[in-house]
């Protein structure tokens, strides 16, 4: 890599500049993943925590994490987000938090994907911490996104 995008000429930090991209339309998926007890888990899905409904609660904060990434990531730009989808999926090991993040704009929507995918697994363990506090989160990752000029890529 010759150059890093978010470094100025004196090596100091900075918002690149994208006002000279074309405006494409652009999505990004990411996962996380909260390893559980198998009670847990059994308590999760049920809808029988002692703190309420996590799946509805974990599925708000993803949204609401990919809402507010660009006030979490220093360098990350506002963008306006046009679909924000999480869903959750119970797993093996615990749950799955899938986040889908779509915009139109000069930037991808990467960074909102995985935040809010990170919130979800984050406010999960918030609800479950009182009964397994052993619980892990992880890993936290991109599986895809599409758009602009590198165009699409997949895991």
């Amino acid at each position: 890599m010759t150059e890093l995008s978010h470094l100025d000429d004196q090596g100091r930090a900075r918002m690149v500049d994208v006002s000279a991209k074309e405006e494409t339309e652009r999505t990004a998926t990411a996962e996380a993943f909260v390893a559980m007890t198998a009670a847990t888990t059994e308590a999760v899905f049920a809808g029988t925590l002692p703190k309420g409904d996590a799946l509805a609660l974990v599925r708000v904060a993803a949204i609401t994490g990919a809402k507010r990434t660009p006030d979490l990531i220093p360098l990350c730009h506002p963008l306006p987000l046009t679909a924000v989808v999480a869903e959750v999926e119970r797993t093996p090991e615990g749950a799955r938090i899938i986040v889908t993040t779509k915009t139109v704009g000069r930037t991808g929507v990467e960074m909102e994907a995985i935040t809010g995918a990170a919130l979800g697994a984050v406010t999960l363990y918030d609800m479950i911490k009182g009964l397994d506090r052993g619980a892990e989160i992880g890993p936290v990752r991109l599986l895809s996104k599409r758009g602009g000029k590198s165009g699409e890529w997949t895991r």
